[in-house]
Order: C-alpha cells, then sequence, then structure tokens
C-alpha cells in the first residue's frame, strides 16, 4: 500500500500521492504531544507511557528534556510563547515560565479534572482542552478513579477563569479552530465522530453537529480519533483507524495517510509543509503540498 491514499481528487492538491515520509526518532513506547517551536527550529514530543519528553532538532538529532514528566499529553503555545502542557499524571493544565511549571488548571468546582488532554489557545489568549478520562488508565497515567462523572470541553481565561463548555461527550479529544476562531471541532475518540460547534462571542459553544463519523466500533490498535489539526485550505486532518484522515468542511473523506502504527497526533512545523506524525513508538516527518494552519501562537 502506498503511503497516501486518494478517495477523491482533491487530495492530490494537499500532498504528493506519490510522497514518501521520512523517521526522525524511534524507540519509543507511545508517542504524543507534538509541539514545533520555531524559535529553536525544535519539535518537542512525549512518550507518555516512558514518563519522557523529548527534543528533536536537524542538527542535534533526538534529547530527553524531561524524565518524569508527569506523563504530559497535548501541547501547545501561549501567546507568550511558553509552552501549556496537558499532565495526565497530575490531572492539570499547566503553563512552563522560565523553567518553572504553573498550574493553570486542576480542578472544576471542587473535583479534580479526568486528564486534560489536548489543547488549543486562541488569538484571546484563551485556553481550550478537552478532559477525558486516559491519564486514569494503566500505562498513560496513574490509575485511579475519576471524581467527575462526565467528560468535558473547557475554555480558561484569566480573568474568568474555568468555564465548562460542553459535557455531552463519551471521550472528547482532538479540537483544532477555524481560521477565524467562529468554529471549533472535537473529536470524540470513543464515539467515533468529529462534532462541529460555533464560537458564541462569550466564549460558550453552540451546536455540535457531527460532521464525519466512522463506522464500527473503536479499537485502539488499528487508530481512532485523537490529534487533529487544519490546513490553509480549511481541512481537517485527524487521526483514525489505519492512519491520518484528511475531511472536508463539508464532512468529506479526501484521503488518508496510511501508517502501520498507530497515529496519536499531528502537527506542522519547520516550513509549515512540514507535518509531523507521533506513529507510537517513532515520530515521522511528511512534506506536504498545502500548508499547515497557523494559529495565533504560532504567527
Amino acid at each position: 500500500m502506498s503511503l497516501v491514499t486518494a478517495v477523491s481528487p482533491a487530495m492530490a492538491d494537499l500532498v504528493d500521492l506519490d510522497a514518501t515520509w521520512e523517521q526522525i526518532a524511534s524507540g519509543c513506547t507511545f508517542t504524543e504531544g507534538p509541539l514545533w517551536v520555531a524559535s529553536e527550529q525544535a519539535l518537542y514530543f512525549s512518550d507518555m507511557p516512558a514518563d519522557t519528553r523529548r527534543r528533536w532538532t536537524r542538527a542535534g538529532g533526538v534529547e530527553v528534556v524531561a524524565h518524569p514528566s508527569n506523563k504530559c499529553n497535548g501541547t501547545t503555545l501561549c501567546l507568550a510563547g511558553n509552552h501549556i502542557l496537558c499532565e495526565h499524571v497530575t490531572s492539570s493544565v499547566v503553563v512552563l515560565e522560565d523553567g518553572e511549571r504553573k498550574v493553570i488548571a486542576s480542578h472544576y468546582g471542587d473535583k479534580e479534572l479526568n486528564s486534560p488532554n489536548d489543547v488549543v489557545v486562541t488569538s484571546d489568549g484563551a485556553i481550550w482542552f478537552t478532559d477525558p478520562p486516559y491519564g486514569r488508565w494503566p500505562g498513560f497515567g496513574e490509575e485511579r478513579e475519576p471524581e467527575l462523572d462526565f467528560c468535558g470541553v473547557y475554555r480558561y481565561t484569566s480573568d474568568g477563569g474555568l468555564q465548562l463548555v460542553v459535557d455531552d461527550f463519551n471521550k472528547p479529544n482532538g479540537l483544532c479552530f477555524s481560521h477565524d476562531e467562529k468554529t471549533v471541532w472535537i473529536n470524540d475518540t470513543e464515539d467515533l465522530n468529529i462534532r462541529r460547534f460555533s464560537v458564541n462571542a462569550d466564549g460558550s459553544l453552540s451546536g455540535g453537529e457531527v460532521l464525519y463519523q466512522w463506522p464500527g466500533e473503536p479499537v485502539y490498535a488499528d487508530g481512532v480519533p485523537d490529534g487533529m489539526k487544519m490546513d490553509e485550505a480549511g481541512n481537517l486532518w485527524c487521526t483514525g483507524p489505519g492512519g491520518v484522515w484528511v475531511i472536508s468542511q463539508e464532512g468529506e473523506h479526501l484521503g488518508t495517510v496510511n501508517s502501520a502504527e498507530v497515529v496519536g497526533n499531528l502537527c506542522w512545523g519547520d516550513d509549515w509543509h512540514s507535518l509531523f506524525l507521533c506513529t507510537s513508538t517513532t515520530v515521522h516527518v511528511l512534506k506536504t503540498t498545502v500548508a499547515g494552519h497557523r494559529s495565533a501562537a504560532f504567527r
């Protein structure tokens, strides 16, 4: 099987159908949380079960930057350029400022969050994150019972605190915003779908209709909806069974980047035509024709 499968002719405008990828890291357990930092020309990524965070550069290869790492998962940058991490072991969203770890959110009311998973910062500085229970499962966090009886999606601002914006997901996971930030897409790992919401002026969400539905039941060993990013043409690149699925804003499956290993997450970086893919024990980079969309913190 070739690396890229086109379902629609439009896929050929996004990536060379004869493309190959380059492996840049190996020997990991399950890679996650890719983050490109342009000022360092570096990719950061987490090996969750190994409780290790690593950094890759073209010149220096792979090095360990944190062990233990609280089994961090999703990461992004705040508008000031600091790293924001979702920590599974501590059930917290934290920011690293001059090497100091500061907790942004760890509880909803008096109850500990499940395990913040994926995170995005919008142009107003708000921090949005999903909160499924995976960090309370063996291997990917610290096994313990949840305190909350739902898996929510949250928005945090320094002046407004923590706001629950959605509470009707099974296992919310990847999320990304439209270019104008008026729409957010959130996928559900175990319901096998991507849902679309409108973002209201006060930060609340409305809508929630299903944009794309995978058939069948979730099989984690085959790949599930997890990490998700948008390209400059407005298409969603979402992990799923067998690799990364490219879905248009109309809900059409355009094609798939195939992977023998489960792809947990992805991000664009470098020249913004370089798509980094966390492929379980390895990390790969794929050149794309379309550029990745740069959210506010990456412009």
